[in-house]
């Protein structure tokens, strides 16, 4: 297995104003014995919040955040390597709202409350849009399976967001790392929560070698998962969504700069 990972961060402070911005990508392979080639990881992560504090004493600020996601390469359901479950910008993620920030002067604990955050679900690929995949409407089709109105390429929703970053020393060259993202809908499915946690304990061996064990859980309603269909495309069965986990251990050469 391989795995590259570039983090790219830019803080700056100017006044009573604060000004994050951290830019994440990501991509692993695997290669076994007997089997072809696949996709571990594809990540591309962009997150920019602007925070305004009266003074600068306090901890709390009025934020307007940014964050987006989408990945690389097409995505498979192995061993079929004919149909995409996924593609780049399919789904793309574009959340951006207003809310209040608690940043501690030592950078390394962040919650974001945003009571008003729109998110933007992107399906740029035709064939996901018209399956209706990850929440957008489907196409419609007539008796014989032949798209009479094309399925949408994006999904409007209003909602609550809660973001938490936090990093902790447990002991000297060992850090705790912890993002989490929490999202609900007010119109669609208001209490219905997508969760996206991600946690990884990173131990640098010297200044070039590093070792990782992480882990990431993801819930999503709108992504649905055992969809049944007849030969006409007609959906018998909507499928239901479903905890999705990933774990990862990995040695590794860390550049910082």
């Amino acid at each position: 297995s391989g795995l590259g990972f570039l983090k790219f961060a830019r803080k700056y402070k100017f006044s009573h104003f604060q000004w994050d911005n951290n830019l994440e990508l990501r991509y692993g392979l695997n290669a076994q014995d007997g089997r072809k080639l696949r996709k571990t990881e594809d990540v591309i992560r962009l997150s920019s919040n602007l925070g305004f504090r009266k003074d600068t004493i306090s901890n709390w600020f009025y934020s307007v955040q940014l964050n987006f996601n989408t990945q690389f390469s097409n995505g498979y359901k192995y061993p079929d390597r004919e149909t995409p479950i996924s593609r780049f910008m399919a789904p793309g993620y574009l959340l951006f709202g207003a809310g209040t920030s608690f940043i501690t002067k030592d950078q390394k604990f962040n919650l974001y409350l945003s009571p008003l955050t729109q998110k933007s679900t992107f399906v740029l690929d035709q064939d996901l849009a018209d399956n209706g995949a990850f929440g957008v409407n489907e196409a419609i089709l007539d008796a014989d399976g032949n798209v009479i109105t094309p399925g949408e390429n994006h999904l409007l929703e209003i909602g609550i967001l809660i973001t938490n970053n936090f990093n902790y020393n447990v002991a000297e060259n060992i850090e705790l790392k912890s993002r989490l993202n929490l999202y609900t809908d007010y119109i669609k499915s208001f209490g219905n929560i997508d969760v996206d946690w991600e946690l990884n304990l990173d131990m640098k061996v010297n200044k070039f070698i590093s070792t990782s064990l992480g882990t990431q859980m993801i819930y999503d309603d709108d992504i649905l998962f055992d969809v049944v269909k007849n030969d006409n495309g007609t959906i018998l069965n909507p499928g239901i969504p479903k905890i999705q986990f990933k774990q990862i251990l990995a040695v590794g050469i860390l550049y910082g700069f």
